[in-house]
């Protein structure tokens, strides 16, 4: 079974990672200092088969506040997919019994409305096209620059924030009940249906 992880978080400044001499040293796949920008609850699932990958993105993510869900199979990322929202994923391309052209293309039919992040190990322009085609909104090259991939991944959110308050105002507006007519209106309308019927009704002699 594919791991799964999520790295926990913490509201206000608490939520910075500070990470270790080590740590820093073991990031071979961003580029660049990690610079935290506001906190976020979102969840973003991470799909790659290289541990060293799946634990460095990890701690960046979870450094800007993301709560990080980890696959090592692609399989095992679209079997979670069938029972939880996924607003947003971050995926390799290259991995063994399901690479992530194939995940995304299985993703696309099941969750049309997630955002995708492809990054990859070598430039194969077939293989961004097809991404593209399929949805994916960022093609990114490792080792990836660490702002370019956060910038990425913020902008994603954004939008993503951006269609859930759309789909809640269209939800809001369906269900709003009709405008009741007010007590003027209805005294008028009163009114004139009591001068019509009274006109109607036969002229009785006295």
């Amino acid at each position: 079974m594919g791991m799964i992880a999520t790295f926990p978080i913490k509201s206000g400044a608490g939520a910075r990672m500070r990470m270790a001499p080590t740590e820093k040293a073991a990031f071979p796949y961003a580029k660049g200092s990690i610079l935290p920008k506001c906190p976020s609850s979102e969840v973003v699932c991470l799909v790659d088969d290289d541990p060293l990958v799946l634990r460095s993105t990890g701690l960046l993510l979870a450094s800007e506040g993301f709560v990080v869900r980890q696959f090592d199979k692609g399989k095992d990322f679209i079997a979670y997919v069938a029972s939880h929202d996924v607003p947003l994923v971050v995926l390799d391309i290259w991995m063994e019994e399901m690479n992530g052209l194939e995940v995304l293309a299985r993703l696309s039919a099941m969750s049309p409305q997630t955002h995708v992040i492809v990054i990859t190990g070598r430039e194969d322009i077939v293989a961004r096209v097809t991404a593209t085609r399929l949805g994916a909104g960022a093609f990114l090259i490792k080792p990836f620059d660490a702002e370019q991939f956060l910038e990425a991944v913020h902008d994603a959110s954004r939008k993503e924030a951006a269609m859930e308050l759309r789909r809640v105002t269209q939800s809001d507006a369906s269900c709003r009940p009709a405008k009741q007519l007010s007590i003027a209106d209805s005294a008028r309308g009163f009114s004139c249906a009591r001068k019509a019927l009274t006109s109607s009704l036969p002229s009785v002699a006295s």
